[in-house]
C-alpha cells in the first residue's frame, strides 16, 4: 500500500481551463479522471490503496455533478481521515467578459443556462456558487490573459519534481512495406542508403546485431546523413519543447524496417540521450520477415 496519495482537485469556472489543466497533470503522471462523481470515491480510493501503485491522483470536479466540493471533502475524511490523502485544490477563474467570449467562439451553452438563460447569467451564477470553493483553494489561477501553453507552463513549475522531465522523444524505426506509422511527428526514409538485405550473411540479422550495424555505419552515405540530420534534429527539437509540446515521435523507416533503419535509430536515439533527453527507442517492424518466414 502506498503511504501517502497526493490528491489534486482541479475546480473552478466553466471555460477558464480546466481541460489543459487535466492534461499536464496527466504528462506529469497522474492518474487523472474528469468529473468523477462523489458517491463513486469511496470505492475508487479503496481500489487506489489495494493497488498499492497509484501515488498521485488528479480529479477535475465541475459543476455537472450538481454534488460538489463539501460532498467530495466529507468522502475523503470518511475514508482516511486525511492520514492517507494529502489534498491540493486548484482553482481556475477568468474575467466573465473573457469567459464570455470562450463561449461565443465555441458556440457551447453554459452548463447552468441549459434550460435557458444567457452565457453571462449562467455565469454569474456559478460564481456564486463556487465563491466558497475558490476561498478555500491552495492556489488561483486567473487565465484571462493567459494562452493554454503559459498555463501549463505555471502548472508544470508549481507540481513537477525537481528529477522529473516531462517532454521525452520517440523513437521507431518501421518498414514501408508495412505502412508508415500514423502519429509520428518527423518521418525520414533511409532506403538510400546501401541496403544489407543483398548480402546473404547479413539478411537474417537485424540493426542490433554489431555486424550489420557496423555494415549501415561504414558506408558513406551514412555518416553524412548521421550528421546532417542530427544538426536537424538538435536545432527543432527545443523548439518542440518550448512550444509546450509533451513528446515528439521521430520515425525512420527503409524497405523492411529490419537493418538500416534499426540500426539508424538506435544510433541516433544514443545521440539525443546524449544531449541529455528522455529517449524511448522501439521498432515496430524489426521482426517481421523472421515471423513471416516462421508461420511459413
Amino acid at each position: 500500500m502506498a503511504d501517502t496519495l497526493e490528491l489534486v482537485i482541479i475546480t473552478g469556472m466553466s471555460g477558464a481551463g480546466k481541460t489543459v489543466a487535466l492534461q499536464t497533470f496527466e504528462d506529469l503522471g497522474y492518474y487523472c479522471v474528469d468529473n468523477m462523481p462523489p458517491s463513486l470515491l469511496p470505492k475508487f480510493w479503496e481500489l487506489v490503496k489495494e493497488s498499492g501503485k497509484i501515488t498521485r491522483v488528479c480529479l477535475v470536479i465541475d459543476l455537472r455533478s450538481r454534488a460538489f466540493f463539501e460532498e467530495i471533502l466529507s468522502s475523503i475524511g470518511s475514508i482516511d481521515n486525511t492520514s492517507f490523502v494529502t489534498t491540493k485544490i486548484i482553482f481556475l477563474d477568468a474575467s466573465d467578459e473573457t469567459l464570455v467570449s470562450r463561449y461565443k467562439e465555441t458556440r457551447r451553452n453554459h452548463p447552468l443556462t441549459q434550460t435557458g438563460g444567457t452565457v453571462i447569467e449562467g455565469i454569474k451564477k456559478e460564481r456564486e456558487l463556487l465563491k466558497d470553493i475558490q476561498n478555500r483553494s491552495q492556489w488561483v489561477f486567473d487565465t484571462s490573459n493567459t494562452s493554454p501553453r503559459k498555463l501549463r507552463e505555471q502548472i508544470l513549475s508549481k507540481f513537477r519534481t525537481n528529477d522529473q522531465s516531462v517532454f521525452h522523444i520517440e523513437m521507431q524505426s518501421f518498414g514501408f512495406k508495412y505502412s508508415s506509422p500514423i502519429d509520428a511527428d518527423i518521418v525520414m526514409d533511409v532506403r538510400f542508403l546501401p541496403n544489407p538485405h543483398y548480402i546473404d550473411e547479413l539478411r537474417p540479422l537485424t540493426g542490433l546485431d554489431k555486424p550489420v550495424y557496423d555494415y549501415v555505419m561504414q558506408q558513406p552515405e551514412t555518416e553524412m546523413f548521421y550528421r546532417k540530420f542530427t544538426d536537424l534534429l538538435d536545432y527543432i527539437i527545443p523548439g518542440y519543447k518550448k512550444e509546450g509540446k509533451a513528446s515528439v515521435t521521430i520515425a525512420i523507416g527503409c524497405t523492411g524496417g529490419q537493418h538500416r533503419s534499426v540500426a539508424l535509430t538506435e544510433r541516433i536515439g544514443l545521440h539525443l540521450q546524449n544531449d541529455g533527453y528522455t529517449v524511448n527507442i522501439s521498432h515496430r517492424d524489426k521482426s517481421k520477415r523472421k515471423e513471416a518466414t516462421n508461420r511459413s
